[in-house]
């Protein structure tokens, strides 16, 4: 499934840019043939003779904006000024302008700037008519042809996130190398088999396929445990060493085992105690209580833990050939009453004041004292669990230093290996993205969301949340810059962040680690996760705000 999914979002992408592109010129939006009338600041010489022998002067390009009002049906504020660099062509008696674009250029102009190639670079050609003064000449301006604005995009998006993809995989060698390190140790010393055994009870009904003693269990514990602290950094590198523990009970090499498909339906659900990143956000835009969304993020991301967990049973089942639904129900029925126990009692406890107590709890720590806080957790978390998982080591009697080493080796390779993987989703996510696919899919799902409460402000963050983090943070911070972020809609922008994960990133770079092509009914459980999730988030957001 995961092969049509990465294609069917290269051929949304690429399909909405060329419909944009084709409407663009049939309306004729950029209008490149239109003569704008502009006013022109030589820097140096009054006489433009002489300026034409030097054949190069620069000057500021006025935009006045009745005129970009006139021609392009936009408001501005004021006129623009754009510096540039003009070329006199004596042959031919032409004059070509360099128009140096800023971040505070009119959408329009900017648009242009980017259809041309660049973002920051016009070309155009310019005819001089009156002279004002000394300096200053009223001037015809035309805009050089703009063609495929939103494919010239895409192409563009592409390159830079193919780099962007070599650049996560090598970033991630450091990271890999040390904390592969430092769980090599931890194993020699026997730490990872012990906590491996306090969580048993759990992971033998969720991983029965994995012995308890297996180094795959303890590095499944160890990310499953980062993340839902907020440590991302150390999750990744301990579900990579999972994932390829995993392989090596894999009998069938390059398909996704039932193990692994649950271990990324955990991981796609993102269960999170401390919204971490969520929160520090909305204490920087100046919340008066940040914490709040921690009882909706629980809330959200159970449902879409509970979920997966359950969705993967039940793909396991049927994939085995042998399910009957009859004999399942009645032989998980005590689960199925105990999770929807769970529900009802997490609902009424929400209901009824939940939210308030969790509040009050945390009412005490301000905005700016809770930030440092989750700084000084941030940056203490890491180097406690290096420095207590190597002394414990030591304690035992382990050569710490050599069995570092023989860990960190294992990270390269690991990190080198998922590049090709990374490389065709985070492209495809660019092609979706710059394309207008979002765009595409918002206004095919706003009417269905609507009818579940979602506001339409954030339905891109619904839809961006599954394939980039960091395009998701964006949103979300924009959102809360908009329109607050202790609105209803900034809550539940929040609460969306902590209550999924990145989907298509995490089954790409994990089942990318060991080569796994096809990855069964990895990706389904991990979309049905996501969807409770936000499902779950709106419906508590909306219940309580």
């Amino acid at each position: 499934m995961l092969n049509h999914i990465w294609l069917y979002l290269i051929i949304i992408g690429i399909g909405a840019a060329l419909l944009v592109d084709i409407k663009d010129g049939i309306q004729d939006k950029y209008k490149t043939n239109a003569e704008i009338k502009t006013t022109i600041i030589i820097n140096r010489q009054s006489d433009i003779e002489k300026i034409k022998k030097e054949k190069k002067f620069t000057a500021d390009i006025i935009f006045h904006k009745e005129e970009l009002k006139e021609i392009y049906g936009i408001d501005i504020e004021k006129d623009y000024t754009a510096k540039s660099s003009i070329v006199y062509d004596e042959h031919r008696d032409k004059m070509t302008a360099y128009l140096e674009i800023e971040k505070n250029a009119p959408w329009i102009i900017k648009e242009i700037a980017k259809g041309s190639g660049k973002d920051n670079d016009i070309t155009a050609e310019i005819k001089l008519s009156n002279q004002i003064d000394e300096k200053s000449y009223k001037a015809n301006i035309t805009f050089e042809k703009i063609r495929f604005v939103k494919m010239k995009e895409i192409t563009s998006a592409v390159f830079d996130f193919a780099r962007t993809a070599v650049n996560i995989a090598l970033g991630l060698i450091g990271i890999m190398a040390l904390w592969l390190g430092v769980m090599k140790v931890a194993e020699e010393a026997g730490l990872t088999q012990i906590i491996a055994k306090g969580v048993k009870p759990i992971t033998k009904r969720l991983f029965p396929d994995v012995p308890t003693d297996h180094p795959a269990m303890s590095a499944m514990i160890m990310n499953i445990s980062a993340n839902m602290l907020g440590l991302s950094n150390a999750a990744t590198p301990f579900g990579l060493k999972a994932m390829e523990e995993l392989d090596k009970l894999n009998p069938n090499k390059g398909t996704a085992t039932n193990a692994m498909c649950m271990f990324l339906a955990i991981n796609t659900a993102g269960f999170m105690l401390i919204p971490a990143t969520a929160i520090a956000v909305r204490a920087s835009l100046n919340s008066a209580d940040p914490t709040i969304i921690i009882g909706t993020t629980i809330f959200g991301s159970s449902c879409a833990t509970l979920t997966g967990i359950l969705s993967a049973k039940l793909f396991e089942r049927f994939s085995s050939g042998k399910f009957s639904f009859k004999d399942w129900l009645k032989s998980s029925y005590k689960k199925i009453i105990a999770s929807f126990l769970f529900l009802t009692i997490s609902i009424i406890f929400l209901i009824y004041g939940g939210v308030s107590i969790i509040a009050r709890a945390f009412s005490f720590i301000k905005p700016e004292l809770f930030k440092s806080i989750i700084e000084v957790i941030s940056i203490l978390a890491i180097p406690f669990v290096i420095f207590s998982f190597l002394i414990y080591g030591y304690a035992k009697k382990v050569k710490v230093y050599e069995k570092f080493v023989d860990g960190a080796k294992e990270g390269f390779n690991v990190a080198v290996k998922i590049i090709p993987y990374l490389v065709a989703m985070l492209c495809a996510i660019a092609i979706f993205r710059v394309g207008g696919g979002m765009d595409f899919l918002t206004l095919i799902l706003n009417p269905i969301t609507s009818l579940i409460g979602m506001p339409s402000e954030v339905l891109p963050m619904a839809l961006m949340r599954p394939l980039s983090g960091s395009g998701s943070l964006g949103i979300m911070s924009e959102i809360m810059t908009t329109f607050g972020p202790d609105s209803r809609i900034g809550i539940m922008a929040s609460t969306y962040f902590g209550s999924s994960e990145t989907t298509f990133y995490v089954l790409a770079l994990y089942f990318g680690s060991v080569n796994i092509t096809r990855t069964r009914y990895a990706l389904p459980v991990g979309l049905l996760a996501d969807a409770a999730g936000i499902i779950g988030a709106t419906f508590i957001v909306n219940l309580l705000f």
